[in-house]
C-alpha cells in the first residue's frame, strides 16, 4: 500500500487529491495550519482531516513513499524541512498527477480564462459519451465526487493547467509540468502580478508552455485573441496548430441556440464567451474521436461549471447571478454576457477586488473601462483585505480613476454595501456579483432572496 502524506492538505486541488488517493486505495495523510469549508467538510468525510491543526515534524516518518507539498505551505515549513533532511521523495500536486499519468494522452486546458469551464465541458461530455477518463479540474461539478480523478485504467486525462506556481520549492507555473499531447490555450490576459510583475514576463510563460507540448503534439487556441494569435505565430515548432472562435448563435427570450450546418442546439449556457470555451471543447472532444453530433448532444444538457455564472436566483422581472470573474478581461466577458441575454434590462454589476494582483495599486488601472458594459457599477474592498495581504489601503477616488467611471459607487464596508442595495428598486433589472472571495462574510442567497422579494 502506497503511503502519502500532504503537506497543507486544506487547498482546493490538494484535498480533492488526497481523496481521489483515498479512494484508490492509499494510505493518506495530512497536515495544514487551517482550513476552510468545504475542504474542512470533504475530508473529514472520507476520514481525512487532520486531528489537530498545525505543523508537527513527528507526522513527517521515513516509511512515506511520497510527500505532496501544497502552495498554502512556506519553504521554512517544519515538516518540509524534516521531510528534506530525511531525505524522501518530496513533490508539488502538478508533479505527481503528471507521474501518475505518464502512460496516458494528456490533454492540457491553459489560458487566462474559461480554463474551468472548457476542462469541465469536455467532462461532462465525456461522461455523456460514457468514454473513461481521468482529470483534475478546478471547480466541483454536477456529477463528479472529486475534482480529481486518478486510475490505473483511462486511458486519457484532462487537466486544468494553471499558470500559477506548483509548489514552494517547485516555481515551475503548473501547466509547464504536464507535458501535454493536445494543448488549448483558450486567451491571454495578465494575472498573477506578484509572480509575474510585467505583461510581456506572463506572456512568455504561454510561450513556454507551447514548448513543453510533446513533439508532433497539437494546440487547440483562440483565434480571435490578439495577443495569443502573435504567440503562436511565432511558435515554429511542428506543433499541429487548430485555431477556434465564435459559433454562430441565437438569442430568443432569454434562451441561447446554437447554430450549426445540421442543427439548430438549445443551450442552457450563454455569453459569446461561454461560446469560444464550447468550441474549444469541441475541438478537444473532435480529438478524443467524438463526433460534432455526439458532441451536441451532450453539451446542450451541461448547466455550467461550479461558481460560473451561477444563478442565485430569478422572477419575472429580475434575475440574480455570482460569477467567479475577477481579473478584468473576465468582468467584461460576464456584464457582457448577461446584458447580451437580456438586452432590455437595466444591468447592476458589483464586484470585489478581492485577489492580490486586482489590489495591487500598480496593476488597478488594468481595471479601466472594464464595467462600462454595466448600466450601474460598484466595486467592493472588504476593509480587512488590505491588512490580511499586507496592502496600503487607497481611496475611492483611485479606484474611480482607475476604472475610469466617475459614475462608479464604491464601498470598503459589507454592513453599508447591504444596506444601500436593499434600497435599490430591481424591478426591471439584472444583478450580477462577481468575486473569488465572499464580499465580507454576505450572506448572498439571503440577500439574492430579499432582492426578488420586491
Amino acid at each position: 500500500m502506497m503511503r502519502v502524506h500532504f503537506i497543507a492538505i486544506g487547498g482546493a486541488a490538494m484535498h480533492n487529491l488526497a481523496i481521489a488517493l483515498h479512494l484508490k486505495g492509499y494510505e493518506i495523510s495530512g497536515s495544514d495550519d487551517v482550513i476552510f469549508e468545504p475542504s474542512k467538510s470533504r475530508l473529514e468525510k472520507y476520514g481525512l482531516l487532520p486531528a489537530k491543526m498545525g505543523w508537527d515534524v513527528d507526522n513527517i516518518q521515513s516509511d512515506y513513499d511520497v510527500i505532496i507539498l501544497g502552495m498554502h505551505a512556506q519553504k521554512d515549513n517544519p515538516e518540509l524541512l524534516k521531510a528534506q533532511e530525511l531525505g524522501l521523495n518530496i513533490c508539488s500536486y502538478p508533479e505527481y498527477i503528471y507521474r501518475q499519468s505518464k502512460t496516458k494522452t494528456r490533454v492540457v486546458i491553459g489560458g487566462s480564462h474559461g480554463k474551468t469551464t472548457i476542462t469541465s465541458m469536455i467532462l461532462h461530455v465525456m461522461r455523456k459519451c460514457g468514454r473513461e477518463c481521468d482529470y483534475l479540474v478546478g471547480a466541483q461539478l454536477e456529477g463528479f465526487d472529486t475534482m480529481v480523478r486518478l486510475t490505473d485504467t483511462a486511458p486519457v486525462i484532462i487537466i486544468e493547467g494553471d499558470e500559477y506556481l506548483a509548489s514552494p520549492i517547485d516555481k515551475r507555473p503548473k501547466f509547464h509540468i504536464y507535458k501535454a499531447h493536445v494543448a488549448v490555450i483558450s486567451g491571454i490576459a495578465w494575472d498573477h502580478i506578484n509572480v509575474f510583475p510585467t505583461f510581456e514576463n506572463y506572456i512568455d510563460q504561454f510561450r513556454k508552455f507551447l514548448g513543453t507540448v510533446m513533439d508532433g503534439g497539437k494546440v487547440i487556441y483562440c483565434a480571435e485573441d490578439e495577443v495569443l494569435n502573435k504567440v503562436i505565430n511565432e511558435e515554429h515548432s511542428k506543433l499541429y496548430k487548430i485555431p477556434y472562435g465564435t459559433p454562430d448563435y441565437t438569442i430568443l427570450d432569454g434562451t441561447t441556440t446554437l447554430v450549426t450546418q445540421d442543427r439548430d442546439v438549445v443551450l442552457t449556457i450563454f455569453g459569446r464567451h461561454n461560446l469560444m470555451n464550447l468550441n474549444a471543447a469541441k475541438m478537444v472532444c473532435n480529438q478524443l474521436n467524438i463526433s460534432d453530433n455526439q458532441f451536441y448532444d451532450a453539451i446542450s444538457s451541461f448547466s455550467g461549471a461550479a461558481r460560473r455564472l451561477e444563478l442565485l436566483g430569478k422572477n419575472s422581472q429580475t434575475t440574480v447571478y455570482k460569477d467567479f470573474a475577477h481579473s478584468p478581461s473576465k468582468l467584461k466577458a460576464t456584464i457582457e454576457a448577461v446584458k447580451q441575454q437580456y438586452p432590455d434590462r437595466i444591468l447592476i454589476a458589483l464586484m470585489e477586488l478581492h485577489t492580490y494582483s486586482s489590489l495591487n495599486r500598480e496593476f488597478l488601472n488594468e481595471y479601466k473601462g472594464c464595467m462600462d458594459g454595466a448600466d450601474q457599477a460598484i466595486v467592493f474592498i472588504d476593509q480587512h483585505t488590505f491588512l490580511q495581504k499586507k496592502i496600503e489601503p487607497y481611496d475611492e477616488a483611485t479606484v474611480k480613476s482607475s476604472f475610469g467611471n466617475g459614475k462608479l459607487k464604491f464601498f470598503n464596508n459589507p454592513d453599508i454595501l447591504v444596506g444601500y442595495l436593499h434600497n435599490i428598486n430591481y424591478r426591471g433589472k439584472n444583478f450580477l456579483l462577481m468575486s473569488s472571495g465572499n464580499f465580507g462574510g454576505i450572506d448572498l442567497k439571503v440577500l439574492a432572496k430579499n432582492i426578488l422579494a420586491q
